[in-house]
């Protein structure tokens, strides 16, 4: 058994792997950048190892810094959690080369399935369903817009390389395919240096449905039943489910069986995960299922399959790495209840989902359920890396039951002041439809405006802020200056700010059941409500926003600029891009807020912006 790991990797599942590792009996070890110098992580390890400047690609994704780290502290394995070098075959090698453990499938089968292409054709072979479409070496626009038009509108545009929801693009009609081509080769070329894609026919009615596949060194390969992952924002996972609602045992079984002839098909080793797309315009059936790609390694949302099984998925990565069998024979694994998992994102629905970073000051997660998190409060929340701040996770005897409890605890997010995806969650996951299943990937783009909710407070949320804080300033209160919980009538009336409206409350109603919660100091109070913050000023501090006019063009967060599409004096219609922004691994299109003239420009191709800039200043037309 590995008796040292060092975990190359950050964040919520450095933290997950720890865990695991320690409840083992294995020492763990630990690396970072300057932005993790404090992380959680770090301070959870029992060393930790400095590994270069804050940006990914100067020491996360050094794989010589990584084993480097390894000799230096004297671990003999590797674990490369997600993201990062976790599928890249050439860090597996190094790693074994190096005469190290990698925790992970052997570097071939990381390569075989590692271009989704050359994976489809793999799988063609092993009898597996594949989605109709085209995997050719040629990428000229000209054969990629030819192949389009014969696999038929709509068609979805894949990185070959991509992983992540990175480098993918709907495409409905043929004029909107050299520009989406040419968008979705930048980011495929930004995230994996690698610009080829394949095209796939668009599924109708579409759920992203995956299998929990494990091997190990002595030929066996087993299942752990599926998940489903049809909730997505851009492509991006944000509720997942085990087991898939609909699925019934035929599917299963036949779907699960194909599942581990894929596996088997590439030798597998480890923990990976089967990805199907279903056509699911007549219900989940087994001829309508389709291969989409394989993740060779621990997938984000593997927790749901330990909750209805009973496994611990990262114990049994380290027992195979060390060259145990799989701990369980395929006729020992069954389904248990239902779990659901959702990711709590640091970025703000109300303004376009863009990335929110800053400082944790105020930081509380409900604690019933899993709560998989790398952050506590005072910590900071990173431009760097991907924004997830936690994973919650719960599990019930029924689906019903785990919505209910998932919802409430999203519900009972208080985070600031960096905004959160909760409200969002909680707004999913109360849906009618949700609730019924009736559910596919377009689900939350069709109904985004009904899922986002207001950010602007209403009359109730007045009166809250006015309560806090006079509870705050009683002298019988004086002990409560954060935290606080409405249950007394308040005395005091005060005069509060928020986006731009000023009231003057009065405090003194009395709601002992009230589920609202405050934070409170001398300069503002904040009500936590539904998943939200809501921020009252407690005395005028001007805004900034008046200096730069209604037409300017403010950077919402840091980045780099990567295309300028206008210049200075040129007539610019409502709603047409400007720019294009790059941060958090995505690409954030600034648009004019209204017809006019471009005044200035103060943005060029290449520029590192810092948040709340003016880019640019669009000047309306005259009336």
């Amino acid at each position: 058994m590995i008796t040292k790991l060092l975990i190359a990797n950050r964040g919520e599942i450095a933290c997950r792997i720890i865990r695991t590792a320690r409840e083992m009996g294995i020492a763990t070890v630990a690396v970072y950048s300057d932005a993790d110098a404090k992380a959680l992580h770090v301070r959870s390890a029992d060393e930790a190892v400095h590994i270069g400047p804050s940006p990914a690609a100067e020491s996360y994704l050094v794989g010589e810094k990584i084993i480097a780290a390894a000799k230096q502290t004297g671990a003999e394995a590797i674990h490369p959690g997600y993201g990062f070098l976790s599928e890249n075959a050439a860090f597996a090698q190094a790693v074994i080369d190096a005469d190290l453990i990698w925790v992970g499938p052997k570097p071939s089968s990381i390569d075989a399935m590692g271009l989704k292409d050359a994976a489809k054709r793999l799988m063609r072979e092993a009898g597996v369903p594949v989605t109709p479409g085209y995997e050719g070496e040629d990428q000229s626009v000209e054969r990629l817009s030819k192949e389009a038009d014969a696999i038929g509108y709509p068609v979805l545009i894949k990185a070959v390389a991509g992983g992540g929801g990175k480098g993918m693009r709907k495409v409905d009609a043929p004029s909107d395919f050299e520009a989406a081509l040419a968008s979705c080769r930048r980011e495929a070329k930004a995230s994996f240096s690698n610009d080829e894609v394949l095209l796939e026919k668009w599924i109708t009615s579409p759920r992203h449905i995956e299998v929990q596949v494990f091997g190990d060194a002595h030929g066996n390969v087993v299942h752990l039943f599926e998940r489903d992952c049809s909730l997505q924002r851009r492509h991006q996972k944000v509720i997942e489910e085990a087991p898939a609602p609909g699925m019934d045992e035929a599917t299963r079984e036949e779907l699960c069986a194909a599942a581990v002839r894929a596996a088997k098909a590439v030798d597998y080793e480890g923990a990976g995960t089967i990805e199907f797309i279903a056509d699911a315009s007549e219900g989940l059936r087994a001829d309508r299922i389709f291969f989409m790609e394989m993740n060779t390694r621990l997938q984000v949302e593997h927790p749901v399959t330990e909750e209805i099984t009973g496994v611990d998925l990262v114990e049994w990565q380290l027992r195979v790495a060390s060259g145990e069998p799989i701990p369980a024979k395929q006729e020992d694994l069954f389904i248990d209840g239902h779990s659901i998992e959702a990711r709590l994102y640091a970025e703000d629905p109300s303004n376009g989902f863009l990335p929110s970073t800053g400082p944790l000051e105020h930081f509380h997660l409900g604690i019933e359920g899993r709560i998989e998190t790398g952050v506590e409060e005072g910590d900071t929340i990173s431009p760097f890396y991907d924004p997830m701040v936690a994973k919650l996770v719960v599990w019930g005897e029924t689906r019903g039951e785990t919505i209910d409890q998932l919802a409430e605890i999203a519900e009972r997010v208080e985070i600031w002041p960096v905004k959160t995806n909760a409200a969002f969650i909680a707004n999913c996951l109360r849906d009618d439809d949700f609730e019924q299943a009736n559910l596919d990937t377009a689900f939350i783009a069709e109904k985004m405006d009904s899922l986002v909710s207001s950010d602007t407070a209403g009359d109730s949320i007045w009166q809250s802020a006015a309560d806090f804080i006079a509870l705050s300033e009683s002298e019988d209160h004086e002990d409560l200056p954060i935290g606080l919980r409405l249950n007394g009538p308040g005395v005091l009336a005060t005069t509060l700010h928020h986006k731009g409206e000023t009231r003057k409350v009065v405090a003194g109603r009395t709601v002992a059941d009230s589920e609202t919660t405050g934070f409170v100091d001398p300069a503002r109070a904040v009500v936590f409500a539904d998943g939200q913050s809501f921020v009252f000023e407690r005395e005028s501090r001007g805004s900034g926003a008046a200096l730069a006019g209604d037409g300017a063009i403010i950077a919402p967060m840091p980045g780099k600029v990567i295309t300028v599409d206008v210049a200075e004096g040129e007539t610019v219609t409502a709603g047409q891009r400007l720019m294009v922004l790059e941060a958090m691994k995505m690409e954030h299109a600034l648009t004019a807020p209204f017809g006019g003239t471009v005044t200035e420009l103060s943005a060029s191709e290449g520029d590192q912006v810092q948040v709340d800039a003016v880019l640019a200043v669009v000047e309306p037309d005259a009336d």
